[in-house]
């Protein structure tokens, strides 16, 4: 029992000397992932993510506090089968924001990172459709809107590095939207058969996905 309780003693000095070898000071992020609508029924529905990506600097404080600058830049398309009028198009979200978190390394190779984004986003929504004159001819409907909303993303990571300069990451945010959808904002002119007050509900989404990071510069024991 003696014997255990010193090979788990050196096995946690062991750790927590590591933990003390990578401090990250300036760093670039990538980050790339697949956002999932939730909460707003007709955006639900309507709107299918493809891809989000961000990208953006960083610099770690004492206590292992990080503030970061970025943008971030997200693609939706949408769901024609989801609507009785046949609109095709997509969605283009780009924002720029202010990370603030929290991230340590527990040994080496692996931290944790908790972050969160705050920032003002674009939502540029073009769509169009056929429609027929009274004659019988084809002609080509295109509706273009704009609105503008601030957001919040919470974000866990988890950080694995390959080497000094080097890691890769996997991480799930919450993205709040603070502004609704509504399918007028597709160039529809009705409601699509939904309740008004699923328009108030803000626009929410998951973004999981992976991310890379380079270290400008990191201080070894």
């Amino acid at each position: 029992m003696k014997r255990i309780v010193i090979i788990l003693t050196c096995l946690f000095l062991s750790v927590q000397t590591d933990a003390q070898k990578i401090e990250p000071k300036f760093t670039f992020n990538v980050e790339l992932g697949l956002p999932v609508s939730l909460y707003n029924e007709p955006f639900d529905e309507m709107i299918q993510g493809l891809v989000n990506t961000s990208i953006y600097g960083q610099y770690s404080f004492p206590f292992n506090l990080k503030v970061g600058l970025g943008v971030r830049y997200t693609l939706w398309n949408i769901n024609e089968f989801a609507v009785a009028t046949p609109v095709d198009g997509v969605v283009h979200t780009g924002a720029a924001f202010l990370k603030l978190g929290w991230g340590k390394f527990h040994t080496d190779r692996f931290a944790t990172d908790f972050s969160v984004k705050l920032g003002y986003s674009q939502n540029f929504f073009e769509t169009h459709w056929t429609e027929q004159t009274a004659s019988g001819e084809n002609f080509r409907v295109e509706s273009h809107v704009t609105n503008d909303a601030f957001l919040i993303e919470p974000t866990i990571g988890l950080i694995l590095a390959a080497d000094e300069r080097n890691s890769y990451r996997w991480s799930i945010g919450w993205c709040i939207q603070g502004k609704g959808f509504n399918p007028r904002m597709l160039g529809l002119p009705s409601d699509a058969g939904y309740e008004p007050s699923e328009f108030d509900k803000v626009t929410q989404y998951l973004v999981v996905g992976f991310g890379y990071t380079y270290y400008f510069k990191s201080k070894k024991d």
